[in-house]
């Protein structure tokens, strides 16, 4: 990013659940650690000539000891001999309001990092501020935006949105991937922000990768949970976004509309939730659901006062396999209980002990192991005046960051884009629209994500006819028919017709979050690629012309 072309802020996100998580076990052994040291290793390359270039740094790193990390930065600088000066932002950390827990940490938002900047930082780096602040404090700080301009900050918190996942914006787990040549090694995008807060989201010329109105689209549903996309500096409102190429690999972002931040702090606790194990069985060739179950016949005694077991059965076996891998199911054995000695080696080792009175073909994936503290995720909200807000400045000095005060009522809902209505084929009967069975994926992307114990399913598609068939189609009913493992849990659609898009939020889950590891994809990261790979009967006029279906049929 520092060589590929010009660039005022360099910006880096390394906190997700899971971070806070590694990074709490890494405080409980060293009370000076708590950052994420990666930071540290990429900048030893780069901090010489970011400061050559006079782009300034931005990240939050510092985890849950940003006044650690800033000393380390100091450090490097002096060994280096770059003479940056380096700033950071605190008050986060909201431990001393819970009890029993690893991490507990708000949310904080971007005018801190503008604070820091204002006073001449080189480098900045934060504790858990929110992904987007890392935009929004250096755009306001930059364009000199007050807390009141809430259209202006919710454009860059919009920008902020998409670049904090990376490569996610330039095709990175992009549902049509396909499309695009030089995917082995997407760069990475910026943003080029204007002081109405619009933008044009773009990648250094010659990087692998693309910025397409899809990509685009694709990480503005990522991990979001309605139409008010709710922040500690402004709430955005997704609904109003407008997407419009301007050329290769450009994207322009106009038209977002901003409302006053809620009154509340998100907050994330993690706490250690107890102890995890697991075996994988490899059954080969015949009888694979009779061997399954004798296993599961057979540890049935080692297994009893276990708090929770889950077993699941992998079909990847296929009939008359040319290879033993290809003939072989995987068995998957997950337990979880408050008592390590209750899952740790003594249980794996009976499930290993069983291997010469097994089913024939007996053996797994990998040798008895001890049991490995899993966490949980759980949040809430705190009054956002009640959390210090602290722009600790390059000269040592600490400037407190009051919270927004009451903004102007939230916005009305805006009507949808017309979309003109489907004709349906040249010579079809009035009323009939001919279709085929074939996936969802041919017509529709998706991307999915995880908040907490719950996930969220992006659905869009290009066409207005296409939309117009999706938003009439995809009710949470047949969302819940296509996806079995949502029937009994609560499902929320939410319309962003701007986007052509639709937004599922599945409660639940993901029970604890992603660090218990509570699925078999905790994160959710493939949710919506399931739902694409999913049949349901489709206009033919939305096919592509070439995709392998069945007959035609008629409703």
């Amino acid at each position: 990013m520092l060589t590929g072309g010009e660039l005022d802020v360099l910006t880096g996100d390394y906190l997700a659940e899971l971070t806070m998580l590694i990074l709490g076990r890494d405080r409980l052994r060293d009370p000076g650690l708590g950052y994420a040291k990666t930071f540290l290793r990429q900048l030893e390359e780069g901090l010489g000539l970011a400061h050559e270039r006079g782009v300034r740094i931005v990240a939050n790193a510092g985890g849950l000891n940003p006044a650690g990390l800033a000393d380390a930065v100091r450090e490097l600088a002096a060994k280096t001999g770059v003479p940056v000066r380096v700033a950071h932002v605190e008050g986060d950390d909201v431990m001393p309001y819970a009890e029993g827990v690893l991490t507990a940490n708000a949310y904080l938002g971007g005018a801190g990092i503008a604070a820091c900047l204002r006073a001449g930082a080189d480098v900045v780096v934060t504790g858990r501020v929110t992904d987007a602040a890392l935009v929004s404090g250096p755009a306001a700080w930059w364009f000199d935006w007050s807390p009141g301009d809430h259209d202006r900050l919710a454009g860059a918190v919009v920008a902020g949105h998409v670049l904090e996942c990376g490569t996610q914006a330039t095709g990175g787990n992009y549902s049509f991937f396909t499309r695009h040549a030089a995917m082995a090694r997407p760069g990475f995008p910026l943003a080029e922000i204007e002081a109405d807060g619009s933008c044009t989201l773009t990648k250094h010329p010659g990087t692998g990768g693309a910025v397409t109105t899809g990509t685009v689209t694709a990480q503005l549903l990522y991990e979001t949970q309605g139409a008010r996309y709710l922040g500690p500096d402004v709430t955005a409102r997704l609904d109003t976004v407008r997407l419009r190429e301007e050329g290769p690999d450009r994207v322009r972002i106009s038209g977002v509309r901003g409302e006053a931040p809620p009154p509340t702090l998100k907050t994330g606790v993690t706490r250690i939730g107890g102890w995890r194990n697991e075996v994988v069985f490899v059954l080969t060739g015949l009888d694979i659901e009779a061997k399954a179950q004798l296993v599961r016949d057979q540890l049935a005694g080692a297994l009893e006062g276990v708090a929770d077991v889950g077993w699941t059965l992998v079909r990847g076996d296929h009939a008359d396999a040319p290879t033993q891998e290809t003939a072989s199911a995987m068995l998957r054995l997950v337990v979880r209980d408050p008592s390590a000695d209750r899952v740790g080696r003594a249980l794996t080792s009976a499930a290993i002990e069983l291997a010469l009175g097994s089913y024939p073909g007996f053996h797994v994936t990998a040798p008895p192991g001890p049991a490995q503290p899993y966490g949980v995720f759980s949040s809430g909200q705190l009054p956002a005046d009640t959390v210090p807000h602290v722009a600790v400045l390059p000269d040592g000095s600490r400037l407190a960051i009051p919270a927004p005060g009451p903004g102007a009522p939230p916005l009305s809902p805006l009507p949808p884009l017309p979309v003109p209505p489907d004709p349906g084929p040249a010579g079809a009967p009035a009323g009939e629209v001919p279709t085929r069975r074939a996936p969802l994926g041919l017509v529709a992307g998706a991307r999915s994500g995880d908040k907490g114990g719950d996930a969220n399913v992006g659905v869009w598609v290009e066409g207005a006819d296409a939309w117009e068939w999706l938003r009439s189609t995809l009710t949470v009913d047949l969302f819940r028919e296509l996806l079995p493992e949502t029937r009994t849990l609560p499902v929320t659609r939410h319309d962003l017709p701007n986007l052509r898009a639709l937004n599922f939020v599945v409660t639940g889950i993901l029970g604890d979050g992603v660090a218990s590891g509570h699925r078999f994809d905790p994160q959710a990261k493939a949710l919506g690629e399931w739902l694409r790979a999913r049949h349901l009967d489709v206009p033919v006029s939305l096919l592509p012309p070439l995709a392998p279906l069945p007959e035609v049929s008629r409703p």
